[in-house]
């Protein structure tokens, strides 16, 4: 793998295999997932029910006062009816399983602000006329007469108080289902973002602890802040896909559905005009899909830039002020933010374009609605209230439609993301431990480098053939120029990373047969750059083992010679540190090491440059420190400054990779070989040093 699947390479919109996986991190969860997603069933219903309802109040109710009613004996009726003057009257539309063609029609029809109930009924898209007979108004359509009688407002009251009940009883219901739909709306929001925050929370642990468990060769190619960005940005949009578009999407897809089926039972003819414009929402969505993915894949691309920009010169910050490069690395900002900003026009240009063609192609299908279905209203074809709700169900029909520019969005980077954090979960630990490891409860210290060859990369060997042996107890120092292979031998001794020949065993055991985590325990490390975690000292001395109490803490800082300033910190032990330990001095946080070492009491002791660009002063504490720390255990130290490894039992000489020369260091100056010239060459510049220091 290479820098864990670039930043340029963006996956597919829509990766099966991808989804596939991410799923997996949803099972544990499906029961939370099926019940959010039946409650989006029933939110839906909900929301359907709403234009539904409306049109039944409309038709059925505030525009039913002229609708054909059957004149009953009182109490003759299935349905109950209106009594008025001796008869009780139902509306036709009720009675559809009743037999009724022997019953008198009766029909309400308004003239001039006036109410006339009329014996028959009379065909609304015909004309009518009235004509008055002995002082009693009569209404003629086709040559027919019907006799009329007028409403008073009492009249009309009684006819109507049925349809006032029920328009109370609607308002009712509907005022339950919003009610209903916000307390289920709340709890399915509820259950989504929880189960898509759990998902997302379990993979930050995986993806944290995998990173945990890579081999430090892994590092070496991969910059940290892609990493971080895998653990917190990757993350988050996938958690954006859980949340916003996997099961939503559930809901847009039964919206739809249900449009359509209420659509095709409320009118078939219209419904189908209605549907006139799918070939046009079709042809918009595949044209945006394709412009959109060339914009993201630009502003992904240049995005990326960004931010490697923006770490590259935040982290160099003090070399850019050295060098009074402002000005310069700004202009190169600029350029870069420049081209981000115009991938990003021309992301929002195909949004931008895609919203109002969904408006445009809305509006065309809203026209002929209203043409076709206002025709058939004034013809009587169609109740008003079926037009009221086509016109709701088409607007509700568009709005996800129109949300797709974000769901695409979204889509697009869970993809992307989800491949790259695929990658790095894929990238196997390339130093694996053995099935059955050999344990060892106390390591004595004795190390054996057997013929051992290595390279970080092919055959380009930074160690060669490498043999020597130390003994439990025994302090032995690596010298030599810069790349000479002495920090490789410290690695390798940690299996940070494996040998291409040879062998390196600790008490007789090949380290490729241990378990490499039992092996790390037992090696105490103390580098020249002290690495502080932000907390406070008992922390960085402790690193969260339990079993390190606060008094053992104490014992070793006072051994170690750091007590001393520690005490004369503000909070002492419980001092806040500082990212990196920024607040302290460099030989305090070389201390601070040393304890934190001998806290872990290994039984291996790593020293690797250990007291470089130190004062004098804090070299005196160090070294004492160190005298202490080695005692009972193998040391091995790298130093440049040969004046701190005088009293090593073996110092080993290395050179481009290979042991040139091994020995005490009397035994090596009397060689007169390469430590020699390098003990000279040393004591030269420490003695011109202290020349300058004396003028």
């Amino acid at each position: 793998m290479s820098n864990i699947h670039e930043e340029e390479a963006i996956g597919k919109a829509y990766d099966y295999r991808l989804m596939k996986r991410l799923l997996q991190y949803a099972k544990p969860y499906r029961l939370l997932i099926i019940l959010t997603i039946t409650l989006l069933m029933i939110i839906t219903v909900l929301d359907l029910a709403g234009p539904y309802l409306i049109k039944i109040a409309i038709d059925d109710h505030i525009n039913a006062i002229s609708d054909p009613m059957v004149a009953f004996e009182p109490g003759k009726a299935n349905k109950e009816g209106v009594l008025f003057q001796g008869k009780e009257f139902v509306r036709e539309r009720n009675l559809t399983e009743e037999k009724v063609d022997h019953l008198p029609r009766y029909q309400i029809i308004e003239e001039k602000n006036q109410y006339y109930l009329i014996e028959g009924f009379i065909a609304k898209n015909q004309p009518y006329q009235w004509i008055e007979e002995n002082g009693q108004l009569i209404l003629t359509q086709n040559g027919k007469t019907y006799p009329t009688k007028a409403l008073t407002d009492e009249d009309l009251r009684i006819f109507r108080q049925k349809d006032i009940s029920s328009l109370y009883k609607i308002g009712a219901i509907f005022f339950g289902f919003l009610v209903l739909g916000f307390i289920l709306n709340y709890i399915q929001t509820y259950l989504l973002q929880y189960t898509g925050q759990k998902i997302i929370f379990n993979m930050r642990q995986e993806i944290f602890s995998h990173i945990q468990t890579l081999p430090l060769s892994f590092f070496d190619k991969n910059p940290v802040g892609r990493l971080v960005t895998r653990v917190t940005n990757d993350t988050e949009t996938l958690n954006d896909m859980y949340s916003n578009v996997l099961v939503n999407l559930f809901k847009d897809v039964f919206i739809l559905i249900g449009i359509i089926i209420v659509m095709l039972q409320l009118n078939i003819k219209l419904a189908l005009v209605s549907f006139i414009a799918l070939p046009l929402i079709i042809l918009s969505s595949t044209v945006y899909k394709k412009l959109a993915r060339d914009a993201f894949r630009i502003v992904r691309t240049r995005l990326a830039r960004i931010n490697a920009t923006l770490n590259e010169n935040l982290s160099g910050m003090r070399v850019v002020h050295i060098f009074k490069r402002e000005k310069q690395q700004f202009e190169q900002f600029d350029q870069i933010n420049t081209s981000h900003y115009e991938a990003n026009m021309k992301e929002l240009k195909t949004a931008a374009i895609f919203r109002p063609s969904m408006d445009f192609i809305y509006s065309i299908s809203l026209t002929f609605l209203l043409w076709v279905g206002g025709k058939n209203v004034i013809q009587g074809a169609v109740e008003f209230g079926v037009l009221y709700a086509f016109i709701d169900y088409i607007r509700r029909f568009f709005q996800p439609i129109n949300d797709l520019t974000e769901k695409y969005t979204i889509m697009q980077s869970a993809m992307a993301s989800s491949e790259r954090i695929f990658q790095l979960l894929d990238q196997k630990d390339s130093i694996p431990n053995p099935s059955t490891p050999i344990h060892l409860d106390k390591i004595k210290g004795k190390i054996e480098f057997n013929h051992v060859w290595f390279a970080y990369q092919d055959e380009d060997w930074v160690l060669r053939d490498v043999n020597f042996t130390i003994k439990p107890g025994e302090m032995v120092a690596f010298v030599g120029a810069t790349g000479a292979g002495k920090s490789s031998i410290i690695n390798l001794l940690g299996r940070f990373y494996d040998i291409q020949k040879g062998a390196i065993k600790i008490d007789g055991v090949d380290i490729r047969q241990m378990d490499k985590f039992e092996l790390r325990k037992q090696i105490g490390v103390v580098l020249q750059d002290v690495f502080l975690f932000a907390g406070d000292i008992n922390s960085n001395i402790r690193l969260n083992n339990p079993d390190i109490t606060d008094e053992e803490i104490k014992q070793v800082a006072n051994y170690v010679n750091a007590h001393h300033f520690i005490e004369k910190l503000p909070n002492q032990y419980h001092e806040e540190v500082k990212e990196r330990g920024s607040t302290l001095s460099q030989g305090q946080r070389q201390l601070l090491a040393f304890a934190r070492t001998l806290a872990f009491d290994p039984s291996i002791l790593i020293l690797d440059e250990a007291t470089a660009n130190i004062d004098t002063e804090t070299e005196l504490l160090i070294q004492d420190a160190l005298n202490k720390l080695i005692k009972g255990r193998t040391t091995i130290v790298v130093a440049h400054r040969l004046s701190t490894i005088q009293h090593a039992d073996k110092i080993i000489v290395l050179h481009k990779g290979k042991i040139r020369e091994m020995g005490t260091h009397q035994e090596l100056l009397a060689q007169g070989g390469l430590y020699y010239n390098l003990y000279q060459l040393q004591y030269k510049e420490d003695f011109e040093q202290q020349k300058k220091k004396h003028r």
